[in-house]
């Protein structure tokens, strides 16, 4: 199954960096791709569902997740309940750096769900999650780098 692995240093602290990356229902006012998310359901505030719709080169898929979010780690982990890739799982992450900024990530495992056409189209799949993750992370670098910015 590939597997997407994309890591971005924010010159943020860590909270905000944090802040930015949980509040999934902002996504779209800053990233291009997602087109919305919207959290369905929240038991608690560690589970939550959301139901996204994202482009990647020019498809428009639709998934709805389920996630659990660990505050204290910085950690929120997801699968997809439905949609429309066989199998879609990972984790977004923001680690703090001795210099006070932060990293942030997102790894994702998945499977497109066409056993027959999954040798040719994973790659295919993987090399597109990752340029458009590496673009999400870019675009909230640039949200949380203009939110500090703004006295």
């Amino acid at each position: 199954m590939p597997r997407v692995d994309v890591d971005l240093r924010i010159e943020v602290p860590p909270d905000a960096a944090w802040a930015a990356v949980v509040d999934v229902e902002r996504y779209p006012e800053c990233m291009e791709s997602v087109d919305s998310v919207e959290v369905t359901e929240r038991t608690d505030d560690r589970h939550r569902t959301t139901a996204w719709s994202v482009r990647l080169k020019g498809s428009l898929l639709h998934w709805t997740e389920a996630e659990v979010i660990d505050h204290e780690a910085r950690r929120f982990s997801f699968e997809q309940v439905s949609g429309d890739l066989g199998r879609f799982a990972g984790h977004w992450a923001v680690r703090a750096e001795p210099d006070g900024t932060s990293t942030v990530s997102l790894h994702a495992d998945f499977d497109i769900g066409i056993p027959l056409l999954a040798e040719m189209l994973n790659p295919v799949a993987a090399d597109a999650l990752r340029e458009n993750a590496g673009q999400m992370l870019a675009a909230l670098e640039q949200r949380l780098l203009e939110r500090t910015a703004t006295p």
